[in-house]
Parts: C-alpha cells; structure tokens; sequence
C-alpha cells in the first residue's frame, strides 16, 4: 500500500507493508532516524512524535494510519539549519547523554512547552513520565526543560 502524508512540512510518500509501523517508516523508508526504535510497545517515549498535532509513540502507530496526516519528529523542530530553544537547551544543559532517549524528550517537552509555557516541576515530571532515560538521572533533563522555557518565555 502507498501511504502520503507531510512530514516535517514536507509532502511524502511511500510504500509500505499494511503492519508496518510509523517508525520502521519514518526511520527505514523515509530516512529520518530522530525517532529511536527502543521498546516497540510504547513504553519509553523514545519514538515520540507529533501526528497531526498530538504527542504519539510512532511505534504503536501503523503506517497506514498516517495516511493524509501531518508528522512532526524531532527532525522537524529545527528550522533554517538553527535549533529550536528545546533541542538547544538540551545540548546546553548537558542532558544529552548517549542520545537515545533524547529525540523522545525534546519532543516531549516541546509538547508540554507549547501546552504550559511555565511549568512546575511536577507538571514537567509529570510531562516526561511517559520517556524513560537509563544515562541522566533526570536531573540534567529537568534543568534543560527549566532553561527552554525561560528562553521560549521571551521569544516573540
């Protein structure tokens, strides 16, 4: 089957086994290898994702229910070649470890940035609960989302 969507902004296609997951597409077929392929039962948030606005584990999503929707992956955050606040703050931070559960993060707490500009730590604790870290101890992730969202605050 042939399955089109946008992602990233961008109009895509291809075609694709009707079992296939969102993330074996995005990763294999359409070469976007943010999303990490960790658990596949949506337990670790590492595949997150946005289809058609709303936070997923690209993992428990069939490809074929991508048909007509618009994706957003960690890929998508950066514009003009720059990082987005979130991706930077993560970098600045230090909560970039080995990297696998960073995508799911950043979008994360992208997510939650958008929803509540201002969170309290348990609003952020609360966010993640879904993304699990084995490198961090959560502690450099908590300052990187406290820092993007001091910094999105006086964004325009």
């Amino acid at each position: 089957m042939r399955v089109t969507c946008t992602v990233n902004g961008e109009p895509r296609d291809a075609d694709v086994w009707e079992g296939e997951s969102l993330l074996y597409v995005l990763r294999e077929r359409l070469g976007l290898p943010g999303a990490k392929n960790a658990c596949e039962q949506g337990e670790c948030g590492s595949c997150s994702v946005y289809l058609d606005g709303t936070l997923v584990c690209a993992c428990l999503v069939l490809a074929g229910q991508a048909e007509g929707a618009e994706i957003v992956t960690v890929e998508g955050l950066a514009a003009g070649g720059e990082l987005h606040p979130v991706q930077q703050a993560f970098v600045e931070a230090g909560a970039v470890q080995c990297g696998f559960c960073t995508p799911g993060l950043v979008v994360a707490t992208h997510d939650l940035l958008e929803r509540e500009p201002r969170p309290s730590d348990a609003q952020i604790r609360e966010a993640l609960a879904g993304n699990l870290c084995r490198c961090t101890g959560y502690e450099k992730v908590l300052d990187a989302v406290r820092l993007a969202a001091e910094r999105m605050a006086v964004l325009p």
